[in-house]
C-alpha cells in the first residue's frame, strides 16, 4: 500500500473484549495496526484488569480502556463492555469508516481486509437470524433469568438442567419466569454471534436509539446470553437492516463432544488447511496455551 494511499483511507476502529493471555492479544493487535489504518480500543475483564493493562503493547493507535466490568458468562455484563467500547470510540471524535468488535482470542487469517471493506461501502457484517418469540430459544431473551441461571455450568449440573427444562418448556407456552415487560409487538427478535464489524454511522444510531429508548437495554438485563441477540435487532428493527450481510467474516469450529458442543474448539496448525480455504478474514478461538506455532504463523504472515 502506497503511503499516499494510507494518509487518504479512512481509519478502521476495532474494539477488542479480552480476558488472558497478553502475547496472544499483543499479535492480534500487531496484525491490526501494522499498516497504519487502523485503531485498536481494548476492553479488559475487571476480574483480569491489572495484570493485563501493564501487559498490552503501548503504543499511538491502542487504546486501553480505564474503565471496565467484570464479565460474566451468559449476562448482561458482555453487553456493557460492548457499550463501553462503543462509547470510547465515539468519544474519539475520530471518523472512523467501520467499527469491529473482535474477541482478544481472534486472528486475522487473510490478508486484504480493509479493502475489502473499502469495496463493500457501507455493509454491515453480522449474524443475524430471525426467531420467532414462540420458538423454545426465544426463551433466552424472553424470561427474567434468575442471577444464579445466567453462569456457565458444567453439563450435568442441576441449575443447567432446569435452564434446559426452561427453555423446553417455553417453547410450549409455559413461561416459567416471565419478564414484567414484554418486548413491543412491533420489534422482531434476531439472534447470532456477539463479534460484527458496521459503519460508524451504525454505531451512533445504536447509541442514540439507547439513549432515546431505555427500555430496551433494561429488557435484556435479566437474559441469558443477551450478547447475541441484543445488538442483532436492534439492527434488524432500523433502517440498517438491508445492509446486514448476514457474515461476520469468522472461521470457527464448533466442537462435538457434550462438553464442547456449544463452543468453538481452539485452533491449531493441524487446522490451517481449513482455515485459509474457508475464505473468511478472522478465526477463533486461538490459545497460546495449546498451540503457539499457529499463532507466530498468521501473525507473520497476515496483516490489514
Amino acid at each position: 500500500m502506497q503511503v499516499n494511499e494510507v494518509i487518504m483511507m479512512k481509519r478502521t476502529a476495532f474494539m477488542l473484549q479480552v480476558h488472558k493471555n497478553p502475547n496472544q492479544i499483543n499479535s492480534f493487535i500487531q496484525q491490526l495496526i501494522q499498516n497504519g489504518v487502523a485503531d485498536v480500543y481494548v476492553h479488559i475483564d475487571k476480574k483480569h484488569y491489572r495484570p493485563l493493562s501493564e501487559k498490552i503493547i503501548k503504543h499511538p493507535n491502542v487504546v486501553v480502556l480505564r474503565e471496565a466490568a467484570e464479565i460474566h458468562w451468559g449476562d448482561i455484563s458482555q453487553v456493557d463492555a460492548t457499550l463501553m467500547l462503543l462509547q470510547e470510540v465515539v468519544r474519539s471524535g475520530r471518523e472512523y469508516d467501520f467499527v469491529c468488535l473482535r474477541s482478544g482470542q481472534d486472528l486475522l487469517v487473510k490478508n486484504g481486509f480493509k479493502q475489502f471493506l473499502e469495496n463493500g461501502s457501507d455493509q454491515i457484517l453480522m449474524t443475524a437470524q430471525f426467531i420467532d418469540r414462540k420458538r423454545a430459544d426465544a426463551a433466552l431473551p424472553c424470561s427474567a433469568w434468575p442471577a444464579f441461571m445466567r453462569r456457565q455450568r458444567p453439563y450435568y449440573d442441576p441449575g443447567r438442567m432446569l435452564r434446559l427444562l426452561t427453555i423446553r418448556l417455553y417453547g410450549k407456552g409455559i413461561r416459567l419466569f416471565p419478564k414484567k415487560r414484554a418486548l413491543p409487538d412491533e420489534y422482531s427478535l434476531y439472534h447470532g454471534s456477539a463479534w460484527f464489524c458496521m459503519p460508524l454511522e451504525a454505531v451512533r444510531y445504536i447509541l442514540r436509539f439507547l439513549e432515546e429508548n431505555r427500555w430496551y437495554y433494561e429488557f435484556f438485563q435479566d437474559a441469558l446470553c443477551p450478547d447475541e441477540w441484543f445488538f442483532q435487532t436492534i439492527m434488524m428493527n432500523s433502517p440498517f437492516k438491508s445492509k446486514v450481510v448476514n457474515n461476520n467474516q469468522t472461521y470457527l469450529i464448533w466442537g462435538t463432544s457434550r462438553k464442547e458442543r456449544n463452543s468453538p474448539i481452539v485452533l491449531k496448525m493441524s487446522d490451517i488447511d481449513l482455515i485459509q480455504n474457508s475464505g473468511r478474514f478472522f478465526a477463533r478461538k486461538f490459545d497460546e496455551n495449546v498451540d503457539p506455532q499457529i499463532i507466530d504463523y498468521f501473525r507473520e504472515s497476515v496483516t490489514m
